[in-house]
């Protein structure tokens, strides 16, 4: 409750820094927010074209005839999501050690202003990919309002993992650079631009250890086919986001006095 008390509290100040970071984002730039779109946009459209062959002939009749593309738009969007936070966080403290030294402020103001400017730009896309759906006639109706729990799920997930980077990183540089690789095979193990199904039974039995696996397919299957998701297949993600988030909290609060020399 301290936590929400202090965001509350300093909401202005989280407001006016997302702000400002979205104006400085696109400032000089012809085209402004459009690349927040335009970028997402890009890889949808690659991976479209690569792979839409493949797994129309597997996955027939799905949401119609752009049942690939809506199933490959929910993940995609969904992951770009939780890395965006996650990547944001992991330099949070490096790239505001001047803020921190000068301002007195609560220090859990840094991950609500990484959430709330990331969450800015998704929602300027998933509006396009609903409005989307809209005109194709595939919106799934009352369905989906899961996708507030679920999307909720992914940014909690991603809370913990960039706080705990994020600490971890001022002391130790290169924790930035592996998770970066590490997010690259996470993305390809993860069943984004592929169904699950293609894989070898063997390697399907693994996928229950992948949080990110049952949460981007439970979007998928809200936005493609219209499903309320099997809220007990999130039970694991939850309860490994709950854990994850523990040791964030625990790291931000003992460790933020050593940050602080480091920085």
């Amino acid at each position: 409750m301290g936590m929400l008390k202090d965001i509350w509290n300093y909401r202005g100040f989280i407001l006016g820094s997302v702000k400002r970071e979205f104006q400085l984002k696109y400032r000089n730039s012809l085209l402004g927010a459009a690349w927040t779109v335009l970028n997402p946009l890009a890889m949808i459209l690659v991976y479209t074209v690569i792979f839409s062959g493949v797994m129309k002939a597997r996955m027939p009749g799905v949401g119609g005839a752009f049942g690939y593309s809506v199933y490959l738009c929910a993940g995609i969007l969904v992951w770009n999501l939780f890395t965006e936070i996650i990547n944001k966080s992991q330099t949070m403290f490096l790239e505001n050690a001047n803020l921190l030294k000068k301002i007195s402020f609560p220090r859990v103001c840094l991950p609500a202003i990484v959430v709330a400017s990331s969450a800015l730009n998704f929602s300027i896309v998933f509006i396009i990919f609903t409005i989307f759906l809209i005109i194709l006639g595939d919106f799934p109706g009352w369905v989906f309002l899961a996708m507030i729990p679920l999307v909720g799920l992914v940014v909690f997930l991603a809370l913990g993992i960039g706080v705990t980077l994020g600490v971890l990183n001022v002391f130790f540089r290169d924790v930035g650079q592996f998770f970066g690789i590490f997010l690259t095979f996470w993305f390809w193990l993860t069943p984004i631009v592929y169904l699950p199904s293609i894989l070898p039974d063997s390697f399907q039995r693994f996928m229950v250890f992948n949080p990110m696996a049952e949460s981007i397919a439970a979007v998928q299957g809200v936005a493609v086919l219209g499903v309320w998701p099997h809220w007990t297949s999130l039970i694991y993600p939850l309860f490994l986001a709950t854990l994850i988030y523990i040791v964030a909290l625990y790291l931000l609060r003992s460790r933020m006095s050593e940050i602080m020399d480091e920085l």
